[in-house]
């Protein structure tokens, strides 16, 4: 048999000792002022100095950003240079859209499990409030000549030829590429598909806001969500998601207005996850390790899956492909599960996730045996989900995992299954179980 520091596959196991966050928060808010990078200095200084533990000891720095800060690409290896770590640490910068801090998690993960590694940091950060904008192709075209000329009328001739449209700033794509369709469009047509009920989602959306609400007020956050002074004058300081609506209601949200499809929809901007900046960071530590250190674990990763599906079909399904492999991975089955946390990206997105979980039909299509079967709702995203506390896409993932395992040491259970959706038809999931 494996000892208890290797799984039965002889790797070592791997301990989630902390996890960290900062407050999630709308973006074009009290986050207005700060970088992506300065989120993810911020989070990953305040996760050493909280776990106590000498810096020298972490071997492996893994971190993602989802929409990309043009002036620090590498993210990962800013976040250890901007946060004063050893500067021989390595780090490398992971995207796997909303499902990024997952893949930073798991990424960092195989490395201490191969013995490449005993401590990392994995995480992720987003600022919405700080998304590049880009110059169209003729007016780049047109600076960069510019700057490669000597003399003023050098530098003004490559403009002369430009026209009015070829000045306006280009945003990020918030469209598919193989597709053109929004995420939100997507959404929309998983709802008309899986005929998904505009009650249904607006229940699911008020369920996340009272249960977070609820979180907050009991203190379930307050280990597990950092303070940070708010610039410029750094006198107010953000402490809380500013997202959640305790007093939200069924009538309130049955008042919003489709966003997507305006005529026919049934996905506003109340049963969804909002643009949001923050972050979020996980200690990891191979089980030997934090036993050294006198450190006890959260918790443990005892498997994890990835799955792909079609984009122009259910580009948000990619959950219910990922969970059963996961579940297998784990020897496990979704009765044996205590909690389940799903990310929020839509609620039409986890109503459909939770129909194919239990459709036979969908389990044959997919090529699995059985369905995985009906989720409690009782057990499903009990401190609430992304579309109350929001979805700085890099960082949902080690929220959730932080969030999981700290509410299995609360209710004294064992295991929780995460999902998270991912853009371009991906899926993650993964098992913890309690240390």
């Amino acid at each position: 048999m494996a000892s208890k520091q290797q799984t039965a596959s002889g790797a070592r196991r791997v301990a989630i000792v902390k996890g960290l966050r900062t407050p999630f928060v709308k973006a074009g808010t009290s986050f207005a002022q700060l970088t992506a990078l300065d989120l993810g200095r911020i989070v990953v200084q305040e996760l050493v100095q909280r776990a106590d533990i000498d810096p020298r000891d972490i071997d492996q720095v893994v971190f993602g950003q989802v929409i990309p800060t043009l002036t620090a690409t590498s993210i990962a290896r800013e976040v250890v240079l901007a946060a004063g770590l050893p500067r021989r640490i390595e780090a490398h910068t992971v995207v796997r859209a909303c499902a990024t801090s997952i893949q930073a998690l798991t990424t960092a993960a195989n490395a201490i499990a191969l013995g490449h590694a005993d401590v990392a940091i994995a995480g992720g950060t987003e600022s919405m409030s700080d998304a590049p904008i880009f110059l169209g192709r003729k007016l780049a075209h047109a600076v960069v000549a510019a700057s490669r000329a000597r003399s003023a009328a050098d530098k003004a001739r490559p403009f002369l030829g430009l026209k009015g449209k070829d000045l306006v700033p280009v945003p990020p794509a918030i469209a598919e590429y193989s597709t053109g369709m929004t995420m939100g469009e997507s959404a929309e047509k998983m709802a008309k598909e899986n005929r998904i009920a505009r009650e249904e989602q607006d229940r699911l959306a008020l369920l996340s806001h009272h249960n977070a609400a609820r979180a907050w007020k009991q203190g379930h956050f307050d280990a597990e969500v950092m303070h940070v002074p708010v610039p410029p004058s750094f006198e107010k300081v953000a402490d809380r998601d500013n997202i959640v609506r305790e007093d939200t209601s069924l009538e309130a949200l049955a008042q919003l207005k489709p966003v997507f499809d305006r005529k026919y929809g049934t996905v506003t901007a109340g049963n969804a996850s909002p643009l949001t900046d923050g972050a979020a960071a996980l200690l990891l530590m191979s089980e030997e390790r934090a036993k050294a250190l006198g450190l006890t674990p959260l918790g443990f990763l005892r498997s994890h899956a990835y799955a792909a599906t079609d984009p122009a079909e259910q580009l948000l399904q990619g959950p219910a492909y990922a969970a059963p492999v996961a579940l297998q991975r784990a020897g496990m089955k979704l009765e044996d599960v205590d909690l389940v946390e799903m990310h929020e990206a839509f609620a039409a997105q986890v109503a459909s996730n939770l129909q194919a979980f239990a459709s036979r039909e969908f389990a044959e299509k997919a090529g699995f045996r059985e369905p995985l079967g009906e989720v409690d709702r009782a057990r499903l995203n009990v401190n609430g989900g992304s579309i109350a506390l929001g979805h700085p896409f890099a960082a949902t993932g080690a929220r959730i995992v932080t969030q999981a395992l700290n509410e299995l040491k609360r209710r004294n259970k064992n295991t929780v299954l995460c999902t998270v959706c991912a853009a371009g038809g991906l899926g993650a999931a993964v098992v913890l179980e309690r240390a």
